[in-house]
């Protein structure tokens, strides 16, 4: 699924636990019939089929998380992740497959808890070296990039994830592809929109960061903060290392105390990890009529688990951010209804929709909604941009496919691209804030229409 806030479970799962994946990867010797990673230049392209791939099949890896190795710190979990993924496949393979091949689907499950159960480095190695994948699909999400960096440069297989950042996404060339937004996009669509909307005129504005993202920060957002001719005030880059965050915690006070005594009455968070539950309670807490602005969506479930579990004070309404469709107009979207059309098929028993809540054990919910989101829009994205490679379906032949895609059909937003210099597909967005009222667990209240920002924001 291409990053809509509302169907990001999965990812906020694993940004709850606060963990980073240590993907330490070696080189391996067994690259030799990988092909280019980038297109012929001016020439015809190899002919040889790349590994994984057969005259009558194509290898496909696909990671998820194992939600058994971290239930206990989460509210929403998966089930059946493989079964799902399976049906999708198999949706894929029944109408003729990828110019004539079938897929072969080979799944595996990690933890995102270090030290704990399967890591995402044991899982490069895996499906290159041992299994000979010809491209990686589902949520491998680390967030220091080391784990696709093994997958895309070291071993030079495809990628296809969630939550991924630009300058991995450059590097990689067309091997490493996402389905939603890079983090440093968003944050130029969340200045463009904000500065047409005028929804920040006259606020003073701190810039709130990570250790992951201060590059970010001081490349991206405190310049564009400037542009908007707003005054700045101090800027913040919190120490978060794995789950222990008391050092942050501690400096966060500080700041806080500084943004108080300055003024400063909005407050952009730029990170998964300092807009995550406990920096923001705190930041309400001391601060409760600051502006809150996020670059991620994820901040959309922080706030319905609060809906859902009945809690009153919610720090989370009214935060600002940029999404696409509402989840009704998402349910009504055709390629929605042809995925819904899928499960119904392959379970016999009607698909989720957006609003529905999934009973599960220990008082948890299941993520049905979400998990058939993902499973339908990873394989079909891979599905068309394989098809377009042709029959000598290779590394090059893939690049060159993603170099000239444009539109991306059979995507869950209404608009989506790839090109040449451009691996992020979503460009469905709209300047929004969380209202815990809309629905029986809140949702994104719109403040500008919905707009293609790939042609918008050039």
């Amino acid at each position: 699924m291409a990053m809509r806030g509302q169907r990001a479970m999965v990812r906020v799962a694993m940004t709850t636990v606060l963990v980073v994946i240590a993907a330490a990867c070696g080189s391996s010797s067994n690259n030799a019939n990988k092909g280019s990673p980038t297109t012929a230049s001016g020439g015809t392209l190899p002919t040889a089929l790349g590994t994984g791939v057969t005259a009558n099949s194509i290898k496909l890896g696909v990671a998820e998380p194992d939600f058994s190795c971290f239930s206990a710190f989460v509210d929403q979990i998966r089930t059946n992740q493989k079964q799902m993924f399976q049906a999708y496949v198999d949706a894929i393979n029944n109408a003729g497959g990828i110019n004539g091949r079938k897929i072969v689907m080979d799944f595996k499950l990690f933890c995102p808890v270090p030290g704990t159960g399967v890591q995402a480095s044991s899982l490069c190695t895996a499906f290159t070296d041992d299994d000979h994948v010809f491209a990686v699909v589902g949520t491998l999400s680390d967030f220091t990039g080391d784990t696709q960096e093994c997958i895309t440069g070291t071993h030079k297989t495809i990628l296809i994830s969630y939550l991924q950042d630009q300058t991995w996404m450059q590097k990689a060339a067309g091997l490493l592809l996402s389905p939603d937004i890079a983090r440093q996009r968003r944050v130029n669509v969340i200045l463009n929109l904000v500065k047409k909307q005028g929804t920040l005129k006259g606020k003073k504005i701190a810039v709130l960061g990570e250790t992951d993202t201060k590059n970010e920060v001081s490349q991206t957002v405190v310049p564009g903060v400037k542009a908007l001719g707003n005054k700045l005030g101090t800027t913040a880059i919190l120490t978060i290392s794995g789950s222990d965050t008391s050092a942050a915690q501690s400096q966060l006070d500080s700041f806080i105390e500084r943004w108080k005594s300055d003024g400063v009455n909005a407050i952009f968070m730029v990170g998964q990890q300092v807009s995550s539950k406990q920096f923001v309670e705190k930041i309400k807490k001391a601060m409760p009529k600051v502006q809150l602005l996020a670059d991620n969506g994820e901040v959309l479930s922080y706030g319905q688990d609060y809906v859902v579990d009945h809690i009153k004070d919610d720090p989370y309404t009214g935060i600002i951010s940029a999404d696409g469709e509402s989840g009704a107009q998402h349910d009504g979207e055709a390629n929605n209804q042809k995925c819904a059309a899928i499960y119904q098929a392959a379970f016999h028993k009607p698909a989720s929709h957006y609003n529905t809540i999934t009973p599960g054990p220990g008082g948890k919910t299941i993520d049905v909604y979400g998990l058939e989101d993902d499973a339908c829009t990873l394989t079909q994205m891979f599905a068309a941009i394989a098809e377009k490679a042709g029959p000598n379906l290779n590394n090059a032949t893939w690049v060159n496919a993603v170099d000239h895609m444009g539109s991306v059909p059979d995507m869950d937003t209404h608009y989506a691209s790839l090109g040449k210099n451009k691996y992020d597909a979503d460009d469905t967005f709209r300047l929004v804030a969380f209202d815990p009222t809309i629905t029986d667990k809140g949702d994104w209240r719109g403040l500008t229409p919905v707009e293609n920002v790939a042609e918008t924001n050039k």
